[in-house]
């Protein structure tokens, strides 16, 4: 019986060091994921969307915003585009460049 226990518990032992030794590797691969923002100066249609809470009409806008008034000098003047306030630019705001704008001289 103490030979089951201890059997049991070297077992326990391993299958924790397994476990806690993937965690930290798969927490890396989950925010080298993260890493790949949208930049909203090139962004498709389709790119556009995968945003939170922008949807085909809400990435038009942006694109026709691009069109009419130049590339985005910071990731805040999206806030500029007609449907996207301070609440759903804080749900994005992680997830979006502008990329390398040169300012007009």
């Amino acid at each position: 019986m103490k030979k089951l226990v201890m059997k049991g518990l070297v077992l326990s032992i391993l299958l924790v060091f397994a476990f806690s030794s993937t965690l930290p590797l798969l927490a890396q691969a989950d925010s080298k994921a993260k890493v790949k923002k949208v930049n909203i100066n090139t962004a498709s249609l389709e790119q556009l969307q995968e945003l939170p809470r922008i949807g085909i009409k809400v990435a038009q806008r942006i694109i026709d915003h691009r069109l009419k008034n130049g590339k985005f000098k910071k990731i805040e003047e999206i806030m500029k585009v007609r449907g996207i306030g301070e609440k759903v630019f804080k749900k994005m705001k992680d997830l979006i460049t502008v990329g390398n704008v040169k300012a007009k001289k």
